[in-house]
């Protein structure tokens, strides 16, 4: 089918549906846990960076910083990070409940990458993760 072929060489198409199928891989070994894979990512950022400001988690995170807020937002009224503003900067901490969930996010990521390399392999899913992000950059670049 000639739709099957645009499709298919298209890496607009091609990186959603990567997305889509990435999200929801991501999404199922996070519930069990609350969260969102991006709510882990900035506990986890937060956790390696106390003081962290809602910009530099939006430039790590490459979201928007309205997202960030909404996310942040979440994890503030779950008890796990604190926001103290000063002046007009806000910076993001931990907190003793967020240090506590760490092992168990820790483990979520595990579970993440070990499904899907069990489908593309250890060296596939490296190798695709590097190509990914090499093109991810070169085109934020541009």
């Amino acid at each position: 089918m000639d739709s099957d072929r645009l499709l298919n060489n298209c890496l607009y198409f091609t990186a959603n549906t990567l997305a889509r199928a990435i999200t929801k891989l991501g999404e199922e070994c996070f519930k069990p846990l609350g969260l969102s894979p991006s709510q882990a990512f900035l506990i986890m950022l937060a956790l390696e960076n106390p003081g962290i400001s809602s910009g530099e988690l939006a430039g790590c995170l490459n979201l928007a910083p309205s997202t960030v807020t909404r996310l942040a937002d979440a994890l503030v009224a779950r008890g796990l990070i604190e926001r103290r503003t000063q002046g007009k900067s806000a910076s993001i901490h931990p907190t003793e409940q967020a240090t506590e969930l760490a092992p168990r996010i820790a483990a979520a990521w595990k579970s993440l990458h070990r499904a899907y390399s069990d489908v593309l392999g250890e060296q596939g899913g490296h190798d695709l993760t590097q190509s990914i992000h090499k093109a991810a950059k070169k085109l934020g670049e541009r």
